[in-house]
């Protein structure tokens, strides 16, 4: 409780609570914020039952006590969006406007096709799009192991209040997070892809991870970076291609993409949130993709 008396405790809604949401709500409620969870009926059930076990490198080894529920059912202060993209329209029942009320939504998806998607949903004031730097992994419901010793988030918004975005870094601040308000939204959610979006393509081209990529695929790799930040750029975005090689390069080797770790366990592909978004970016600012574009077509090829 002495986290949240910085702040002021707030009431706070968690969709999707996997390795990043769930990290996001056992910090958030052990700071002494009212976390709900928005989740299936067996996952709700664990949640309410036993709470989130974190085990973490930086926030360390406790359980939180959360509330878990199928959907919103009363209005919140702030909502983090973590589920994948893939499962973006069919968990957005859960949260319906007439419940949300006037809480500033946060989505921390992959891509950079969902803002305007959110903005059609809700009131566009109250979506605030963000950024997370994390290694996290639900190993089982109401379990989730956070290996980095970082958990940074960034936030930005072309249509929410800044007073509104300053508060909900505020609130991540005093958690424990390193939160930031940065001013330019086309920049925080093209950041994430101009490193994301080669490196999952990659990886899950030649189901391999990080480091026989580089070893073996280097000049493919810094090729489609290339590719990306020229993308990026078109869109408005202040990327840098030596730093996305640079974060190419301090990637741990064994380190595998999102999209390879669902692609070895069967589970359906953001293709479209990364690739696909990459390449209709592309084609509406001119930008040609040709690395990109091979990429997305061998991995739909091999997923039939």
């Amino acid at each position: 409780m002495e986290n949240a008396a910085a702040t002021g405790p707030i009431r706070i809604a968690v969709l999707g609570p996997g390795g990043v949401g769930g990290l996001l709500a056992a910090v958030l409620a052990r700071a002494g914020h009212e976390v709900v969870c928005l989740a299936g009926d067996s996952t709700a059930e664990v949640l309410r039952t036993k709470g989130i076990r974190l085990e973490s490198a930086l926030f360390g080894e406790f359980t939180a006590q959360v509330e878990a529920d199928t959907e919103l059912r009363a209005p919140v202060d702030l909502c983090f969006i973590a589920v994948k993209q893939t499962a973006l329209e069919d968990s957005l029942s859960r949260l319906s406007p007439e419940a949300l009320g006037d809480g500033l939504i946060v989505p921390l998806l992959n891509g950079v096709d969902h803002p305007a998607l959110l903005r059609e949903r809700y009131r566009p004031e109250l979506v605030a799009p963000a950024m997370i730097r994390v290694e996290s992994t639900r190993l089982e419901p109401g379990v989730i192991a956070h290996t980095s010793p970082f958990a940074q988030i960034d936030l930005a918004s072309t249509t929410a209040p800044r007073a509104r975005l300053d508060r909900a870094a505020e609130v991540l601040r005093s958690a424990g997070f390193d939160a930031r308000v940065m001013d330019d939204e086309a920049t925080v959610v093209w950041t994430k892809m101009t490193f994301l979006a080669p490196m999952a393509l990659m990886t899950t081209r030649y189901l391999v991870a990080a480091g026989e990529i580089r070893e073996e695929h280097w000049d493919e790799l810094a090729s489609a970076g290339a590719e990306v930040v020229a993308v990026a750029e078109a869109c408005g975005a202040q990327v840098e291609h030596k730093a996305v090689e640079d974060a190419f390069r301090r990637f741990p080797p064994a380190a595998k993409s999102s999209m390879l770790r669902d692609a070895e366990s069967g589970r359906p592909l953001e293709l479209d949130a990364i690739g696909g978004a990459v390449l209709r970016a592309a084609a509406l600012h001119g930008v040609p993709v040709p690395t990109i574009t091979n990429l997305v077509l061998d991995i739909s090829v091999r997923q039939g």
